[in-house]
């Protein structure tokens, strides 16, 4: 199934059923009280996290969701019947805000959780409100108000323990490939990743689950290449993994793009916890001096990793740390 993270819907609830204007009418009372009932409640939206749902592409074909009007009330005080709710399935992780003014309308981050989209309209009140010593026979009633519509935005965001990023073919995709079963697509190429990964990493008795995110280039805070549209991604992890390619000519300012576009994107991806990972260790002959001098350039003082994501070396180590650092 194609991978969609986006989507627009609108809302649209119920309207509330107008109050009825009524009389008794029985054989024996000629001039029979109001009984007028009030209107059902229009239905509600609800949005829903489950973890069946993947994908937001239901969204993409189905893009309008209307809940049913309330009935109209009755005579012997009977009510009108409440408009049935509608409800959205949305993948656990779905970030939901209002179109119009960007307010966060709901954060889906537990299987389960529920939130309302669209509150439907009160249902309108009958003429037995009325009623008064002055006023025995009213035909007052009034009309159900109108449901809430709203435009919202959807958005996907990936529930994982720790984020992979890095340059494109900085070797992301090999990585999760060598210590999950998850097996995204792996070529010589960039942009090979078009949408995240998750991968579960099993170390002895625990787990944790990995995020591979598509590679980042310059300006991808600002909307360039792929990046941009995955960065949201990163908000839920822990910790960050930033691999770099040591087989490349500049690999420090390689990691100080990378650095500087989480800077730009958001603030709180920029104080996350994030690891060095030098990967490709295999394919440099001076691997452990090259790693050290973009240490020493960056004045790099957390944790710091050498791999062969391709080879596995190294891989078991890393995979121990983030282990015993999300324990923590």
């Amino acid at each position: 199934m194609k991978f969609i993270d986006e989507a627009k819907i609108e809302v649209h609830a119920g309207k509330g059923g107008d109050g009825a204007a009524t009389f008794r009418r029985e054989k024996y009372i000629p001039r029979g009280g109001p009984n007028g009932g009030d209107g059902g409640a229009g239905g509600s939206v609800w949005a829903r996290a489950d973890r069946n749902v993947n994908t937001l592409i239901d969204y993409r074909f189905a893009r309008i969701h209307r809940a049913q009007d309330g009935g109209r009330g009755m005579g012997a005080d009977c009510y009108g019947k409440a408009g049935a709710d509608v409800e959205l399935r949305m993948p656990v992780g779905t970030v939901v805000r209002d179109e119009a003014t960007g307010d966060l309308v709901a954060d889906l981050a537990k299987d389960g959780e529920r939130a309302l989209l669209a509150r439907g309209g009160r249902g309108g009140l009958g003429n037995v409100h009325f009623k008064s010593s002055v006023n025995r026979a009213p035909r007052q009633f009034t009309r159900g108000e109108p449901g809430e519509s709203r435009r919202l935005s959807l958005e996907l965001r990936v529930l994982a323990d720790v984020g992979l990023l890095g340059l494109p073919n900085a070797g992301k995709s090999t990585f999760i490939r060598a210590v999950s079963a998850a097996r995204p697509k792996v070529a010589d190429y960039p942009f090979t990743t078009l949408h995240p990964s998750l991968g579960v990493v099993r170390v002895g008795d625990a787990s944790f689950v990995v995020a591979d995110i598509p590679g980042l280039i310059e300006g991808a805070s600002e909307g360039a290449g792929l990046g941009h549209q995955f960065l949201r991604h990163l908000s839920r992890t822990r910790l960050l993994l930033h691999l770099v390619d040591l087989t490349q000519p500049t690999p420090a300012q390689d990691a100080r793009v990378i650095a500087a576009e989480l800077r730009k994107y958001e603030g709180t991806l920029a104080r996350k916890p994030r690891w060095l990972v030098f990967n490709k260790i295999d394919s440099v002959p001076d691997a452990e001096q090259r790693a050290q001098k973009v240490l020493n350039a960056l004045r790099w003082k957390r944790p710091a990793f050498r791999i062969s994501a391709l080879t596995g070396e190294g891989c078991r180590a890393l995979s121990q740390a983030i282990s015993r650092e999300l324990a923590r």
